[in-house]
């Protein structure tokens, strides 16, 4: 079980990799096609073809790390197919992760402080 921190920064490949790639061809290809360095501190996901499997990249401080995982039965809820990357939270990776629809996971609205008088 995988459980990122809240301040991790995490950033989707939105479209489909080339799974045999290991941790360091998919650190280089972050890098240089989506403009995202896993080696600073950043985790970047990846899907393949095939919607039940993905793959992450982080760099955890002391070396590169890659996260690789394969539901059965059925599939990630992945984002459409579009050139580019996007952005994700912590718990939306987490419900990625588990096979849930992290669509429906937000951030709850925080009121703005009433300045004292």
């Amino acid at each position: 079980m995988l459980t990122p921190p809240a301040s991790l920064m995490i950033y989707v490949a939105t479209q489909p990799v080339d799974f045999r790639k290991g941790a360091e061809g998919l650190a280089l290809l972050a890098k240089e096609t989506l403009g995202h360095d896993a080696m600073k501190g950043v985790a970047v996901v990846f899907r393949a073809k095939r919607a039940d499997r993905v793959k992450i990249v982080v760099w955890d401080g002391s070396g590169l790390v890659m996260y690789w995982k394969r539901l059965d039965g059925s599939g990630f809820k992945w984002p459409p197919i579009v050139a580019g990357v996007m952005r994700m939270n912590a718990a939306q990776l987490s419900a990625l992760l588990a096979g849930m629809d992290w669509t429906r996971m937000h951030a709850p609205r925080i009121p703005q402080p009433k300045a004292l008088a």
